[in-house]
């Protein structure tokens, strides 16, 4: 056993798994730019005081969850539990308002809490998120939620399910509010210990509690759709007109309430049956208010996260073709030979063109069994034969056929190029 292992609740992404990371990555650029959506590199640590402000100092992150620590200059730095909240600093700090709106930005990496690891969730987890700026229309709600169904639809993820609720504004909320303590308070001696300190501060988040004990405490009480004003109703109900228009299937989930201060009105969840207690693969809504709160001015936002995990974890069955297979392994016989054949590797790669050259030292039936372990399209075995005549003899792996490829004349990469994208095709 290694001396040194990785700490608890943080992973390895090693081939083959990585290529679905990478696949996701690559799916979900592509969607963003045609959605037109830039991307922005946020830092990974933060002053402590960004994430108590926006994610609310009484939730589970901030009291009990995030890397916080102080560093020589004495200043309380903590590392990211989220990106909403440092891209809304970056925004505002780098006065971004003063562009054309809306901006639409997306961001990828690692996130950091301090939680029990379980099958979907670790301390050092990732995320692919994007947000919205500068936008108060349902519209806007609309061309996010349909931009993260195409994200999964290419990603040919089954079996999900998106999820819709609107939790008001300041307007209507202060009313549900009080309509929630005044239910849980008469429950209060049932409530995990949890939720009898959110019934002071924070009584929203009661409804998000996973707890059995509080679950069944839920089925009763009052739900927020009952008391919105009329600008979220109108709001919620022109949402899901739009999200028909774009043939997006989503289910009304009063319960959805998230688990940051900072959303209003519409909140939603893309969630799974086959992942165990960690549902949610994708979850985000609307903001309006956190870029005032900031220092910036008066602006509409709305934004979404997904796990890299999760989506990985559902991937895992049918995973991608690896697309950087090898296309050629050059198999030297001395070295002269190796000398010639590295120094034509290079020139292939400058071309584009994946190629391994093998060791001068080595057997030839040794190159064809490692040509065969890299998974390698053609070997080109290269000798003093080969040498003298000017031509390496190649051989395609899958059938045997084989045939000669001149190594050194004017049109040498083009002349390999054409026989790497055709594999299954004759050579001449």
């Amino acid at each position: 056993m290694s001396r040194f292992n990785t700490l608890k609740g943080v992973q390895d992404i090693c081939p083959p798994d990585v290529l679905i990371w990478q696949e996701i990555e690559r799916t979900a650029r592509e969607v963003f730019h045609v959605y037109g959506f830039g991307e922005i590199k946020i830092p990974i640590i933060e002053y402590t005081d960004l994430f108590v402000r926006s994610i609310g100092g009484d939730t589970d992150i901030v009291e009990k969850e995030m890397y916080t620590f102080t560093d020589r200059g004495g200043r309380s730095i903590t590392l990211r539990p989220e990106g909403t909240a440092s891209v809304v600093r970056c925004y505002v700090e780098n006065h971004m308002h003063n562009l054309p709106s809306p901006q639409k930005f997306y961001y990828s990496g690692p996130m950091f809490r301090y939680e029990r690891p379980q099958k979907g969730r670790f301390r050092q987890f990732y995320q692919i998120g994007a947000e919205a700026f500068a936008s108060e229309s349902p519209r806007c709600d609309a061309e996010m939620l349909s931009m993260v169904n195409n994200i999964l639809l290419r990603l040919s993820i089954g079996n999900l399910r998106l999820e819709i609720n609107s939790i008001g504004c300041k307007v209507c909320r202060p009313r549900y509010r009080e309509a929630l303590v005044s239910y849980f308070s008469e429950k209060e001696d049932n409530l995990c210990t949890d939720c009898k300190t959110r019934l002071r501060s924070n009584p929203l988040r009661l409804l998000d509690c996973k707890i059995e004990t509080c679950v069944p405490l839920k089925a009763d009480a009052p739900l927020i759709p009952d008391y919105l004003c009329d600008g979220c109703k109108s709001h919620h109900e022109r949402l899901k007109e739009l999200l028909a228009a774009c043939n997006v299937n989503f289910y009304e989930n009063p319960l959805i309430v998230r688990g940051l201060d900072y959303y209003t009105k519409t909140t939603f969840e893309v969630t799974t049956e086959h992942l165990g207690a960690q549902k949610a693969v994708a979850a985000g809504g609307r903001y309006d208010y956190l870029v005032k709160e900031f220092g910036g001015p008066a602006t509409a936002a709305i934004g979404f996260a997904m796990g890299m995990e999760r989506l990985a974890a559902l991937m895992s069955e049918n995973p991608p073709k690896d697309s950087a297979a090898l296309p050629i392994y050059f198999a030297p016989l001395g070295q002269r030979a190796e000398t010639i054949t590295l120094s034509l590797s290079e020139k292939l790669r400058a071309g584009g063109l994946g190629v391994e050259p093998g060791d001068g030292a080595t057997l030839l039936k040794s190159h064809m069994k490692k040509a065969d372990k890299l998974n390698a399209a053609f070997v080109v075995i290269v000798g003093d034969e080969e040498l003298d005549k000017g031509y390496g003899t190649w051989r395609r792996l899958s059938d045997g056929t084989q045939g000669e490829i001149a190594l050194d004349c004017p049109d040498v990469v083009d002349n390999f190029l054409r026989l790497a994208r055709c594999p299954e095709e004759p050579v001449r």
